[in-house]
C-alpha cells in the first residue's frame, strides 16, 4: 500500500512595489471604484524589470525549505507551474533548479495556467505515492506585470493581475494516520482555448516571431470575461462535489475551501453553489490580484501561517482557468 504524500512545507514571496487601483488610474481610463467592484482587487505586487518568474521562484523555494526544516540538498525531484516563464523556453523548474545549486536532479514543466498548481500537485502527488522521489519541491510563480496591456482597449484585463509565487514540499507520511493528500481530480475543454489565451508568438506563423509582432494585440493575453465568469462558477463548485463523493465527503467537513483568486466575485459564487460559510474560504485576492498558478499556494501558506489549519482539517482546493481546465485537491491536514 502507497504513502500517502504530505505538505511538509510552505513559502511564498510577492515583490516589495505594490501598485494600487490608484496607480492604475493614472495608465489607463479606469477607477479604484470600477475595479473593486468587479473584483475585489485593491491592489496588486509588480516585479521590476530584469526580474522574471524563476526569481520569485527561487525565493519562495528557500522559504519553503526553511519551513520543512530540510536542505535543499535533500530535494530529488522539482515540479515547477507557471504561464510567464522567464523565457519561451526552456521553462523555469531548471533555472530553479540551477538557481538553488543543486545536483542534477530532473525538473517538470507544468503548463495549466491557472489550474497549473493543482496539476503540478497530482504529478508530485503521484511520485511520492509510487516510492520514485521522497523530497519534491513544487513551485508556481508568475511574473505577468510585463505583458499586459495598459491602454484602455486592454484595462479589464490588464487590472486583474499581479506578480508572485509560492512553494511547497511534498514528502511521504510515515505515520498511518491518514494525514496528506487524498485525491486530486483534473478536467479540462480545449474547445473554449480562444476564450482565454495569448494568441502569440505561435509556431503556425512562419517565423514564430514575425517583425510585426511588437505592433500586433494577439501578444498580450485575451479574454471572454463572460464566458469565463459563467464556466469557472459552475466547473469549481463541480469539481469539488467529485473529490468531496470520491472520499466519501460532505461540504460539512471541509474546514477550509481555498479556490483560485481569480476575482472575488467568482469566489462568493463558487461559496454561495457550495453552500459554504464564506468565513471558511480562503481570499486574498484584494493584496495581490490574480497570480495564476501561484494563487492557492500563496492563500494556502497565509493560511498556514496565521495558526488558522489545525492537525486532521480537511482543505479542499479549485482551480479554474485558460484551456479551459479545471480541478480540485482534498487533504486532510
Amino acid at each position: 500500500m502507497s504513502q500517502k504524500s504530505i505538505i511538509t512545507g510552505t513559502g511564498h514571496f510577492v515583490p516589495p512595489k505594490v501598485v494600487t487601483n490608484f496607480h492604475l488610474e493614472k495608465k489607463m481610463n479606469t477607477s479604484d471604484k470600477w475595479i473593486k467592484q468587479r473584483s475585489g482587487i485593491r491592489e496588486r505586487r509588480y516585479a521590476d524589470p530584469g526580474i522574471g518568474s524563476s526569481d520569485l521562484a527561487y525565493e519562495a523555494a528557500l522559504r519553503a525549505l526553511e519551513d520543512a526544516q530540510i536542505h535543499k540538498s535533500e530535494i530529488d525531484f522539482i515540479v515547477a507551474s507557471t504561464l510567464s516563464p522567464d523565457h519561451y523556453f526552456p521553462g523555469i523548474g531548471v533555472q530553479v533548479q540551477a538557481k538553488l545549486g543543486l545536483s542534477h536532479i530532473g525538473a517538470l514543466d507544468v503548463r495549466n495556467q491557472c489550474s497549473g498548481f493543482i496539476y503540478a500537485l497530482s504529478v508530485a502527488d503521484q511520485y511520492i505515492r509510487n516510492g520514485v522521489y521522497k523530497k519534491i519541491l513544487l513551485v508556481a510563480s508568475e511574473v505577468q506585470s510585463s505583458n499586459l496591456d495598459y491602454s484602455d482597449e486592454g484595462r479589464d484585463l490588464a487590472v486583474l493581475f499581479g506578480d508572485g509565487a509560492a512553494a511547497v514540499i511534498l514528502e511521504p507520511n510515515p505515520k498511518d494516520d491518514g494525514r496528506g493528500i487524498l485525491s486530486t481530480h483534473l478536467f479540462c475543454d480545449g474547445n473554449y482555448a480562444s476564450q482565454l489565451w495569448m494568441q502569440k508568438p505561435s509556431s503556425k506563423d512562419k517565423p514564430t516571431f514575425p517583425k510585426q509582432l511588437g505592433k500586433e494585440k494577439g501578444f498580450f493575453p485575451q479574454m471572454n470575461g463572460r464566458e469565463v465568469f459563467k464556466h469557472a462558477v459552475e466547473k469549481m463548485p463541480q469539481a469539488v462535489r467529485v473529490a468531496l463523493e470520491h472520499n466519501q465527503l460532505t461540504i460539512d467537513d471541509v474546514d477550509i475551501l481555498i479556490p483560485h483568486q481569480a476575482n472575488d466575485r467568482i469566489t462568493r459564487m463558487v461559496a454561495k453553489n457550495l453552500k459554504i460559510p464564506i468565513e471558511k474560504v480562503g481570499r486574498n485576492i484584494d493584496r495581490y490580484g490574480n497570480t495564476t498558478a501561484a494563487s492557492i499556494p500563496i492563500a494556502l501558506d497565509e493560511i498556514i501561517k496565521k495558526n488558522k489549519l489545525k492537525q486532521g482539517n480537511i482543505v479542499a482546493l479549485t482551480a479554474f482557468g485558460s484551456g479551459f481546465t479545471w480541478a480540485s485537491a482534498v487533504i486532510k491536514w
